[in-house]
């Protein structure tokens, strides 16, 4: 059994050579920033997104083969949640570092990862440039304060129980279908508190102008788990808008590529 492609075709190409060549472009001009222990990595189609997710990722050295902890919004409502199951891609297949995943102590629920896109998108790019590298796929439904600060009390205590080298992927995209000016002025408010690694003032500006990144509980997560680990700082390498591709700078998505040292 395995977690079979569910947007493979539409968010990024089904073929594995158009795939290939295109993780290649996207990566060519990245370089490791430094040695993150998390990033923030966005999951919309790659045609609007996969040039930032490939800047995230190219912060982490090549050579990384250790377990990736990939938290993604559940863009449907369901209860955080693991998956078990190894992750195929057109690249072939994401092994899941099951004992890492049991350690997490969060409820399985394969079912409720079948059509989740925010996960899936990472895989691909992690397959490609990480290909000794493992996973451990969470799906974060519950996103307030609390709940993130759970979440990142649970992958410090697995690190420490399974002793793991682990890098901690967010999954999220920024603000949605507002202008671009009103997008790149929130999503930078909100994000300059990241920086200094300051998740209180996060939610609250998320609050204050009332910012619609989809994953800011997973963002929270990544971010106070890495704190945890002996991070100080965090840094925002690239943003960018769905307008810097369709011309539409009316009503566009968000995007960011942050690094947590």
């Amino acid at each position: 059994m395995m977690r079979t492609c569910a947007v493979a075709g539409m968010f990024y190409p089904r073929d594995p050579s158009h795939l290939e060549q295109l993780l290649e472009k996207f990566f060519s001009g990245t370089r490791p920033e430094g040695a993150p222990l998390g990033i923030v990595s966005p999951h919309a189609g790659y045609i609007y997104s996969g040039q930032v997710a490939a800047h995230a990722f190219g912060s982490i050295a090549p050579g990384f083969s250790g377990t990736f902890v990939v938290i993604g919004p559940s863009h449907r409502g369901y209860i955080n949640c693991v998956s078990k199951r190894p992750w195929e891609t057109p690249l072939g297949v994401v092994d899941t570092d099951t004992e890492f995943v049991e350690a997490l102590d969060i409820e399985t629920d394969e079912s409720s990862h079948r059509d989740e896109h925010s996960l899936e998108v990472q895989m691909p790019f992690i397959k490609f440039r990480f290909p000794r590298a493992r996973i451990a796929p969470v799906m974060m439904g519950q996103q307030d304060y609390t709940s993130a600060m759970r979440l990142s009390e649970k992958i410090g205590e697995a690190i420490k129980r399974t002793k793991r080298d682990v890098r901690i992927v967010a999954s999220s995209d920024f603000s949605h279908y507002v202008s671009e000016q009103k997008a790149k002025s929130d999503d930078l408010y909100a994000i300059e508190p990241l920086l200094n690694l300051d998740i209180k003032e996060f939610y609250g500006r998320i609050e204050e102008r009332r910012v619609t990144a989809c994953g800011y509980g997973p963002i929270a997560a990544m971010v106070t788990a890495c704190k945890n680990l002996g991070a100080k700082t965090a840094q925002l390498i690239q943003y960018a808008t769905s307008g810097d591709v369709t011309g539409d700078r009316c009503e566009v998505v968000g995007y960011a590529a942050i690094t947590v040292m």
